[in-house]
């Protein structure tokens, strides 16, 4: 990272390190927990492990089957905050940094203090093993600093203050937003919907993007496998997964409803948007709103929150934190929700033509200079 890059840019960019390492956890994890419910039902997780072990696998057996799937999903899940906590850590003092921020992440997660505990862990744990690794130390004894002292100086510091500081107040905040995500109901859910929306299609896989899923993703954890089916948590999830898949869809379908609108570049790139924006991957819309940004972003947000809005309306639900139409059959009252990415797509696609038809004659800078 280049040391003249502003500070707001270098704190996006660790929070961004993190968060990038925690996503195929969060994929992996949650798409077995959901085909475990899927084959095994929802008591699967009630399952005694011991009791699995002692009994022994039987391949023949789907409750078997879906138990393993649970049982692997529920480990990998527990690196979450770890793995945010130590890459966000890594991110600010490379490797001196990875075992005070996964220590850190780790008691954060014991302690209830959740991703926002493995946020400030993991900033908390970088600074610390930056600051250590700038000291100057006698130079027989700097080949021990990165692998013996930094690690176990602020290993000790980073979990020590989350321990016995920093961790009760940040339990009691992390409780507060679930019992504020759990009382969510009606209007309250379908404005969070047009939020969520907006920030999926504002930068399209880029940080504001990112921080809309990892809310998401973080209340999916948060809600565990007992929860309710209904649970609203799972509503948001599913809120951001189809705000984020209709930003290719709507693309890829204004580039067939309308060729000559569309350069043969773009054209192309429509056709691998259909199944990128099926796959939950936003960012098959980057190359549209990189070639026509004033026309394109505008289209695609307000397309992202009728989507968001309208699942928060119908009451859809995931559980699993990603696959697009690939865990369709994991998804509650799954089809009003292809309906609200339907209903998201066209109006996407409408507002991208409507918008090309602004003042034809009119070149993009004059357009943008116009516009502010």
């Amino acid at each position: 990272m280049s040391s003249n890059s502003g500070t707001g840019t270098r704190i996006r960019q660790w929070l961004m390190t993190g968060v990038s390492y925690m996503i195929p956890f969060v994929a992996a994890g949650g798409i077995l927990i959901a085909l475990s419910f899927a084959i095994g039902g929802y008591d699967i997780v009630y399952q005694d492990q011991g009791e699995f072990l002692a009994a022994g696998f039987n391949p023949l057996s789907a409750h078997d089957w879906a138990y393993v799937m649970f049982a692997v999903g529920a480990a990998t899940f527990g690196f979450l905050v770890p793995v945010l906590s130590g890459f966000i850590a890594y991110a600010i003092a490379d490797r001196p940094g990875l075992a005070p921020g996964f220590v850190g992440g780790a008691i954060a997660g014991t302690v209830g203090a959740g991703f926002l505990g493995g946020l400030i862990t993991g900033f908390l744990a970088g600074f610390v093993a930056l600051w250590l690794s700038r000291l100057k130390v006698a130079g027989w004894f700097r080949p021990m600093m990165p692998v013996v002292v930094i690690p176990l100086i602020a290993t000790f510091v980073t979990g020590g203050l989350m321990l016995v500081i920093l961790g009760g107040p940040l339990k009691a905040l992390m409780d507060a937003l679930n019992a504020w995500l759990t009382g969510l109901s009606g209007g309250s859910v379908i404005l969070l919907g047009i939020v969520l929306g907006l920030m999926m299609a504002f930068d399209m896989g880029g940080p504001v993007n990112k921080v809309a899923y990892t809310f998401a993703a973080a209340g999916l954890t948060e809600a565990g496998a007992t929860a309710a089916d209904d649970d609203v948590r799972f509503v948001v999830m599913a809120i951001v997964m189809a705000a984020g898949m209709t930003p290719p869809l709507g693309l890829a379908l204004a580039t067939v409803l309308r060729k000559s609108a569309f350069s043969n570049a773009e054209r192309q790139n429509g056709k691998a948007a259909w199944v990128l924006g099926a796959s939950f991957i936003t960012e098959g819309a980057i190359p549209f709103a990189a070639a026509d940004p004033i026309r394109v972003i505008p289209s695609i947000m307000i397309g992202s929150a009728t989507a968001g809005a309208l699942v928060g309306a119908f009451g859809c639900t995931l559980r699993a934190p990603h696959g697009g139409l690939w865990v369709f059959g994991l998804v509650g009252n799954w089809p009003m929700y292809l309906v609200a990415i339907a209903i998201g797509t066209v109006v996407t696609a409408l507002l991208v033509l409507v918008a090309k038809n602004i003042k034809p004659g009119v070149s993009d800078e004059e357009l943008e200079e116009a516009v502010a």
